[in-house]
């Protein structure tokens, strides 16, 4: 494995690493790992030692994967190398927030925190008056790209080599050929052209999933819920050019009859936008719950009783039960919504009950195994 494919694996890994060890901060308060809990109960001890205990097994745990996976490169690893030490940081940071989620659920369970408690859901209407508007114009970019590339494509066909590499190893080196035809010449127009419908289509979708407010602060809850589309959109559609952009790197290598590819070439434009990605959320957290008090000045949430009570007259409703997996996925046939937020991490997650998410997966998963088969 090359030094430039080694030093591109301990980048990413580093930054797994640092974004699941600032995963739980980026969270709702009363969502710890997944786990409903009320406002009061929120700064729980349970809560505090879980937290703790997840960042020292990231830190510990996910830094020797990634030192192994680094040696491993260095003592001239096969291209498995890079696949396999990330899969196993992602299953690092699986196994710290699945003890986390079952600790504190027990917890839960055993002292019964939602006991007594006048539990309820929250609407604002004016989020389906006047719903956000998704950004199309930060789309044009990846749009536009995507068209040029098919132009370049089209104008350079005929002095295309008979033979086009198809796929690139770790390396970088072409392992797989195919006799120039229209499928494979334009196998990555087909590939930028499915990536940006469905970039779009998700963008779409999730400006139409439901909000998860808080009842004891609807308004400012629904407000952050606002901000927190719009700024995730142009940054997706920000990633959605960057993704397109390496494709197009890929193709005029491809196109030239270059039989070696540049990892960091075509890894690096989306990898700026998964960093711009990473920074929207960072300073967002969840469902926009660290935006700055100021976007919602003005707003009144609280009641009387609770004013005179000194705690919410109405708290979220305990909904652990539609989530199956330790609180990653989203079961709920009642629910007609497709998307929902996510409970760990930022964005949303797909509702298994719901059959335009069944349906959404379906299409997803049929778009991954036939375009390969299509192009190839």
């Amino acid at each position: 494995m090359s030094t430039t494919v080694v030093l591109l694996l301990t980048a990413i890994g580093l930054l797994l690493l640092g974004a699941a060890w600032l995963m739980p901060s980026l969270a709702l308060a009363t969502l710890p790992f997944g786990v409903r809990v009320p406002d009061e109960r929120a700064d729980a001890p349970v809560v505090g030692e879980q937290l703790r205990a997840y960042r020292w097994w990231i830190a510990l745990a996910g830094g020797a994967v990634l030192a192994a996976g680094t040696a491993w490169g260095l003592a001239g690893g096969d291209a498995a190398a890079l696949p396999v030490t990330l899969v196993a940081l992602l299953a690092v940071q699986l196994a710290g927030y699945l003890r986390a989620h079952r600790a504190i659920a027990a917890v839960k369970q055993r002292e019964g925190w939602f006991d007594g408690l006048h539990e309820g859901v929250a609407a604002d209407t004016s989020l389906r008056t006047d719903p956000a508007r998704f950004p199309w114009l930060w789309s044009l970019p990846a749009v536009l790209l995507t068209l040029g590339t098919a132009v370049a494509g089209a104008l350079r066909y005929p002095s295309m080599p008979a033979q086009l590499a198809m796929h690139f190893n770790g390396p970088g080196r072409a392992d797989r050929l195919a006799a120039k035809s229209v499928g494979s010449a334009f196998a990555p127009v087909i590939a930028q052209v499915v990536l940006t419908l469905v970039m779009l289509l998700v963008g779409w979708a999730v400006f139409r999933a439901r909000p998860d407010l808080d009842p004891a602060r609807v308004k400012v809850t629904a407000e952050q819920h606002r901000r927190f589309l719009a700024r995730m959109a142009r940054s997706l559609m920000v990633l959605t050019f960057g993704a397109d952009l390496s494709i197009t790197v890929a193709a005029w290598r491809i196109w030239d009859g270059a039989r070696t590819l540049s990892p960091l070439a075509l890894l690096l434009p989306t990898a700026l936008g998964l960093a711009v990605v990473l920074v929207v959320a960072i300073s967002s957290g969840q469902q926009g719950s660290r935006s700055p008090a100021r976007e919602a000045a003005g707003v009144a949430d609280v009641t009387g009783a609770e004013a005179r009570s000194g705690r919410p007259a109405v708290v979220h409703r305990d909904d652990d039960r539609y989530w199956r997996l330790g609180g990653l996925c989203y079961v709920n046939r009642a629910d007609s919504a497709a998307f929902v937020p996510r409970r760990f991490g930022i964005g949303w997650t797909i509702n298994l009950g719901s059959p335009y998410g069944i349906l959404f997966l379906a299409l997803t998963i049929a778009l991954a195994v036939g375009l390969p088969l299509l192009t190839g």
